[in-house]
């Protein structure tokens, strides 16, 4: 299946939700136009065929420079408080209409509910095409009937800045070491059983603070926060159960103590530069990696093992 961007997945949606809302919202503004400036009957109008606009919150009619001259309507009614509101600064009207006449706004968190909104605008034309003003549509998110398809994560390496304060300072610290250091062999035994065996499928690891957080197959919703007593207590094992590894993980299980002994000589491979904290997720396929500078890498397993401490330093 072809990778999909987190852009790409929201554009997918904004189709779907397009194809659904413009021809129901070019029908009612066709209806407003035969009521232009009559603001009962452009309620009247609007109330009739609120049902006719899928998951619409509220509609209402704006002039050209952007004054509200209805009401909202709602389900519950008629709502006055925003008659003659000024929307000319809104997102959704400072977005170029296009050609079509229709207009799906970029989502925005609306100023009343605080809530991620997206407002259809529909352009309304007289009888001779002119512009007479906007058809405005809100709509809640938690509303939309989004497709049940899931955004991929990419699976390529990505590198992410951090702090500017921490990379200026960078080479004025020197790493120190924590009892995870002075323990590494056992730590990396440790979550190589429990991962391979034990059913942990992510692992977070932060070397400073000696600790590490862990989310199992069997209770995924729950994370388990390992101090540095467990993690080199060979005994931790005995607290979770033994389970077979997944075979729909994408980190085979004989790649695990690999990818933990490199990650050890990343965190020794400087004293300047040198690895303060990093993850695996058998499922995902990724390792990520955060440095001393506060930069941090997200790279598939492969990758990550093709690369020596010398490409990173």
């Amino acid at each position: 299946m072809q990778e999909s961007t987190l852009k790409q997945s929201i554009a997918k949606q904004r189709v779907n939700l397009i194809s659904r809302l413009k021809d129901p919202l070019r029908v009612v503004a066709d209806a407003c136009s035969v009521a232009w400036g009559d603001r009962e009957k452009l309620d009247a109008i609007l109330l009739d065929r609120l049902e006719s606009v899928p998951n619409c919150k509220f509609l209402y009619v704006l002039d050209s420079a952007g004054l509200q001259i209805s009401d909202n309507i709602g389900h519950e009614g008629i709502i006055e408080k925003d008659f003659g509101r000024d929307r000319s600064q809104r997102p959704y009207l400072n977005e170029v209409v296009p050609s079509s006449d229709f207009l799906l706004s970029e989502a925005y968190i609306s100023l009343r509910a605080k809530r991620p909104s997206l407002t259809a605008i529909q352009i309304v034309r007289d009888e001779h095409k002119n512009m007479l003003g906007f058809l405005g549509a809100d709509f809640d998110l938690r509303d939309l009937p989004l497709t049940s398809e899931h955004y991929e994560e990419p699976k390529h390496w990505r590198q992410m800045k951090g702090d500017p304060a921490i990379r200026k300072s960078v080479f004025e610290q020197q790493r120190e070491d924590s009892q995870i250091d002075r323990q590494i062999g056992e730590v990396i035994g440790i979550l190589d059983e429990l991962i391979t065996n034990n059913g942990v499928f992510q692992m977070l690891l932060h070397f400073s603070s000696n600790r590490s957080t862990i989310w199992t197959i069997d209770d995924p919703y729950r994370y388990r926060l390992l101090d540095i007593d467990a993690l080199t207590d060979p005994n931790t094992c005995l607290a979770y159960p033994q389970l077979s590894y997944p075979e729909d993980a994408l980190i085979p299980s004989e790649k695990i103590r690999p990818i933990l002994e490199l990650i050890s000589k990343l965190r020794f491979m400087d004293e300047t530069l040198y690895l303060r904290s990093c993850s695996i997720n058998i499922f995902n396929g990724m390792v990520s990696l955060t440095f001393s500078c506060d930069g941090s890498h997200y790279l598939p397993y492969e990758e990550f093992l093709a690369k020596d401490t010398g490409f990173w330093i």
